[in-house]
């Protein structure tokens, strides 16, 4: 059985092979850097690095670039409120989200762009649109994107020019022609900090968003490749913004295959920090190891929402200790992963089938079923090969089932200790290495106003 993936621009499923022969192209859309990540950042992170983990296992190079955006309005201002400048916000941010995915096992992509280093290469995108029609620049110095101007806006979202002009529920931006027109070039506000201008054609100010990733994408893997992927909520209008702009260009598909991961709801209500059921990564791997919360995310279907509680987190510590009894106390035979093999061709089936994650860990559930029963080193040792394929069951059996068992209390007291002093002398690296060390060791940290308490986890 072929690859098949559901590709969002034709709603169906469909056979995938690579442009070139042997290696996939895939481009993600990355983090805007102003803040922590949260949990649905984790969920959009993990499900790529579960694709390009997979399109690996199954003998193809993939060269997977997730960018970072790096200038953006958010960040000028969260800059501006912490008085310090924008490089050191994206350089904090970006360090702590680099921790935090590693922590949850998510690999680094083979290039990760940053839109700042990129701005030549987005002026150009830019000139080139407006040389074709399909740009100009305001009264206010901005220059926008003509969208009535571009034939087919409208198909990865489904919805035609018409319908998407009907649910303008704002006034035309000073400037715009077209409601639905958006912005290439943001001209520079007196208010704004130097270091968020540059300089160009149209006078000082720093690329919109969606240029940014189209410049980024078509400089790294070039103007057609197999995969552009991100959250859901990027469909529109990020992502069609961005096939306008590239397509316009170029002339030709942007990508092959969209994929787009679904929404994280926390106790069946949407996420967000109105509703005050907002949880960073950090906030998370306080309460529970990085594997289980791996494990969480990963046993749901990339394209089904997620739903986030505490009863569905100790429901998944429990499952990922059925599978690690299965391995403790059998040492697993180290073996190459022969897929015609019964048990593993019916994970490949799974996962070739639009990465479908659900069934697969069902076939490493059985598997764990056999090794109980006969203890066989060759199953012990496929299981651990399959769930590797995940980013799963690579740890040792014993440490993790015994996690919090038999601790140093005076140990630990003193390691909480140097953590504080580090956070004191804003050593925040080593105040999260400390953090994570004993996380890894099933002790759990819980900061407050009042201090911070540890226990160990369940």
């Amino acid at each position: 059985m072929s690859l098949r993936i559901y590709n969002t621009l034709s709603r169906a499923v469909e056979d995938f092979s690579p442009l070139q022969a042997g290696h996939v192209r895939m481009y993600v859309c990355g983090m805007t850097i102003y803040d922590l990540c949260h949990i649905g950042h984790a969920r959009m992170m993990m499900a790529f690095d579960v694709v390009q983990r997979w399109l690996r296992a199954s003998g193809l190079k993939v060269t997977y670039v997730r960018n970072i955006t790096d200038i953006d309005d958010k960040i000028i201002k969260r800059a501006l409120e912490r008085g310090i400048t924008i490089g050191q916000l994206t350089r904090e941010m970006t360090q702590a989200m680099h921790q935090d995915i590693a922590a949850l096992g998510i690999e680094p992509p083979s290039v990760e762009p940053r839109a700042t280093e990129y701005v030549p290469q987005m002026l150009a995108l830019i000139g080139q649109l407006q040389t074709k029609g399909l740009a100009y620049q305001a009264d206010n110095g901005d220059v926008n994107f003509a969208v009535r101007k571009f034939a087919g806006y409208g198909k990865l979202s489904g919805k035609s020019i018409d319908e998407l002009r009907a649910g303008e529920r704002v006034a035309v931006h000073e400037g715009k022609h077209d409601p639905l027109d958006f912005v290439l070039w943001k001209s520079a506000k007196p208010e704004e900090p130097a270091e968020a201008k540059w300089d160009s054609p149209y006078g000082l100010g720093r690329p919109g968003w969606h240029i940014e990733c189209s410049a980024m994408s078509c400089q790294t893997l070039g103007e057609s490749f197999d995969i552009h992927g991100g959250g859901a909520d990027l469909q529109f209008p990020h992502h069609e913004n961005e096939i306008a702009q590239s397509e316009g260009v170029s002339g030709k598909p942007l990508a092959r295959f969209w994929m787009h991961n679904g929404f994280v709801r926390v106790d069946n209500d949407k996420m967000s920090k109105s509703l005050g059921n907002f949880f960073t990564i950090r906030d998370v791997l306080q309460r529970y190891d990085a594997e289980t919360v791996r494990f969480f995310i990963v046993r749901t279907h990339y394209r089904s929402p997620l739903n986030y509680s505490d009863a569905h987190l100790d429901d998944a510590r429990s499952a990922l200790k059925r599978l690690y009894t299965a391995l403790d106390g059998v040492k697993p035979e180290p073996l190459t992963l022969d897929w015609q093999h019964p048990v593993a061709a019916r994970f490949k089936a799974a996962m070739d089938e639009d990465f479908g994650t659900p069934e697969a860990i069902a076939v490493l559930f059985d598997l764990a079923g056999e090794v109980n029963r006969g203890k066989s080193s060759r199953d012990a040792g496929l299981l651990r090969a399959l769930g590797a394929t995940l980013g799963l069951l690579q740890g040792d059996p014993a440490a993790f089932l015994q996690a919090g068992v038999g601790v140093d209390a005076q140990e630990i007291e003193t390691l909480v200790a140097e953590r504080a002093a580090a956070k004191a002398a804003r050593d925040f690296a080593r105040a999260d290495r400390i953090r994570q060390d004993l996380l890894a060791r099933g002790i759990v940290l819980k900061d407050s106003p009042g201090g911070t308490t540890w226990e160990a986890s369940s």
